[in-house]
């Protein structure tokens, strides 16, 4: 894999005061979970930590949720029924990132004088 080549999998849903993002890592074991419940959901969820978007959808900052804000909208501070509810409801997303090329490290490359002062 070239350095930066990355696949971003995220689970959007769309609240009525926020937008809530879930972090999945194996999208094909989330796409099995939606239809057996009896696959784990640590086998594919990235971190069980569920973050909000302040209504800017799936981009924006992301911040993560409190169970204040969990509570007004799913009735609930329990995150495992949260992101349960998240993972049922939402829309999958997924980003790719492609590969950089060039240098690894700028700083390598002889630019740096050793024993010279600014002044």
């Amino acid at each position: 894999m070239t350095k930066g080549e990355v696949t971003q999998v995220k689970v959007h849903y769309k609240g009525k005061d926020e937008d809530f993002i879930i972090f999945v890592d194996d999208r094909d074991t989330y796409k099995k979970w939606q239809n057996d419940k009896s696959v784990p959901m640590a086998h594919f969820i990235s971190a069980f930590k569920i973050f909000v978007t302040h209504k800017q959808g799936a981009q924006g900052q992301m911040d993560g949720a409190s169970k204040s804000t969990l509570e007004n909208e799913f009735g609930v501070t329990n995150e495992d029924e949260v992101i349960k509810k998240i993972l049922e409801s939402g829309s999958i997303q997924e980003s790719e990132f492609p590969g950089r090329q060039g240098p690894k490290n700028d700083a390598q490359q002889g630019s740096i004088v050793t024993g010279q002062v600014a002044r």
